[in-house]
């Protein structure tokens, strides 16, 4: 006989979410976790680096602070958030909260330390760890990644970064910014590989600008120590040295102890395969989150687990669409994408246009002296929007009035007439929709015809 109607194994965000929203429903729940509720997110990734980030802005802005401030908020930060996460609560909820090891006996079945849960329906939501690239003497010299990092009692006087990607741009410029002596190491030919080209090229010098040293380009052959000192060694006889050396080159599924293959699941990469229902390849058991691949949000994995409960719970089906996705680095300034980039959407056949606009043509940025920066947007020729960057201060909230406009097919030329409050850095989207009509009616034909039929009129 079943014990519950949905068994969750992983206690981060995707499987918090599934298991609150399963309670909600009246489903018997058990959530399996390894260690401690809310994973990554509240422990070692986005709750504690922003908390960092927030922390050495204050020190950039102000000249006050240093380490120890920093981590002490953040640590108060996590503590203050910690409680949305807390078992008891969970409990509270109707929720069997089981601290122990998983790992698939079967379809419908969870080993746990001292029970096997057997249910219809179960949810991998193991998420993701980080990875370290095969660098030869790496694993020897010992390293650092978001895992370990934020426990640290003092700040390294000098680091190297191996990665330019999301996490180790942020944490480039927070480490910096804090005090100490920073070196981005990146493999390919600029930082930010998967943004707009300009958005890379426009960071690295922001950083560089505030003395964070930016190699591209970089591959590491081997890593040695000298002495107290770590060394990078290049493949072309660079040597760079510092007191840490921080990985920050990907993540992978949390999939090795879970023996998969005895349920049926099958692994794609070390991923579980699901289809576009959340479904794994055994009936009865989905995967949502980081585990599964794909984006590795937060949000997305929130978005994941509210799927696979109304498919798992309910008789209303749905599909995952990852069409409208916002997502945002939190360097200063940010980056906040959405869809498509202009190279991305030429190279699925789209015809298209771009509208940008700068935040140093903006009242508010100039008098907040917050101008640098710029708005890109990615249309059709009918102005549906396929895509935008906004590079700014607080760019991840700005870029929340193109996400609706995305997802409710709004196209950019309405964007226009919408009335923005004054003065506010929120007008940049109507300065880069008004832009579709100076394309449309400026100086070209459509619009000397428009400018002839007016006088017409009149």
């Amino acid at each position: 006989m079943p014990s519950h109607d949905i068994v969750v194994i992983g206690g981060g965000t995707a499987g918090l979410v599934t298991a609150a929203g399963a309670a909600a429903l009246g489903a018997r729940v058990a959530l399996v976790e390894r260690e401690r509720l809310g994973g990554d997110c509240l422990w070692t990734g986005c709750v504690p680096s922003k908390a960092l980030i927030a922390s050495a802005r204050r020190r950039h802005l102000t000249g006050h602070g240093d380490w120890a401030e920093a981590a002490a908020w953040m640590r108060d930060a996590r503590s203050r958030i910690a409680p949305h996460d807390d078992p008891e609560r969970f409990r509270a909820m109707g929720v069997d909260v089981v601290f122990s090891p998983a790992r698939l006996a079967g379809p419908g079945r969870v080993e746990v330390r001292d029970r096997t849960l057997v249910s219809k329906r179960v949810v991998i939501a193991t998420g993701s760890s980080p990875t370290a690239p095969p660098i030869p003497g790496l694993e020897e010299t010992g390293y650092l990644t978001h895992l370990t990092a934020f426990e640290q009692a003092t700040l390294p006087a000098s680091i190297t970064m191996l990665g330019g990607g999301p996490i180790g741009l942020e944490l480039a410029q927070t480490y910096a910014r804090l005090g100490a002596k920073v070196t981005v190491l990146e493999l390919l030919p600029e930082v930010l590989p998967n943004e707009d080209p300009e958005v890379g090229r426009f960071i690295r010098q922001q950083l560089e600008a505030e003395g964070v040293s930016v190699r591209t380009g970089f591959r590491a052959a081997h890593v040695a120590r000298d002495g107290a000192a770590k060394v990078v060694c290049g493949a072309h006889g660079e040597r760079i040295a510092a007191d840490e050396v921080f990985v920050a080159t990907g993540r992978g599924p949390n999939t090795a102890d879970l023996e998969a293959e005895r349920a049926g699941v099958a692994l794609e990469r070390g991923a579980v395969r699901v289809n576009a229902r959340l479904e794994t390849t055994q009936r009865g058991i989905w995967g949502a989150g980081d585990v599964i691949g794909g984006l590795q949000f937060t949000h997305v994995a929130d978005y994941m687990a509210r799927i696979v409960v109304q498919n798992a719970l309910t008789p209303l089906k749905a599909k995952a669409s990852y069409r409208v996705v916002p997502w945002v680095t939190y360097t200063d300034p940010e980056v906040a994408r959405v869809g498509l980039t202009e190279a991305e959407a030429t190279a699925r056949g789209e015809r298209v246009e771009v509208f940008r606009s700068d935040f140093a043509d903006l009242d508010r940025a100039i008098v907040d002296g917050a101008t640098a920066g710029f708005a890109k947007v990615v249309t059709r020729r009918d102005g549906r929007i396929l895509g935008a960057t906004i590079v700014a201060r607080g760019a991840g909230e700005l870029i929340m009035e193109i996400v609706l406009a995305m997802r409710f097919h709004v196209p950019l030329q309405k964007l226009a007439g919408v009335i923005h409050p004054y003065p506010t850095m929120s007008e940049i989207v109507r300065h880069a929709a008004g832009n579709w009509y100076r394309e449309r009616y400026g100086d070209t034909r459509r619009g000397r015809l428009l400018r002839r039929f007016l006088r017409w009129w009149r």
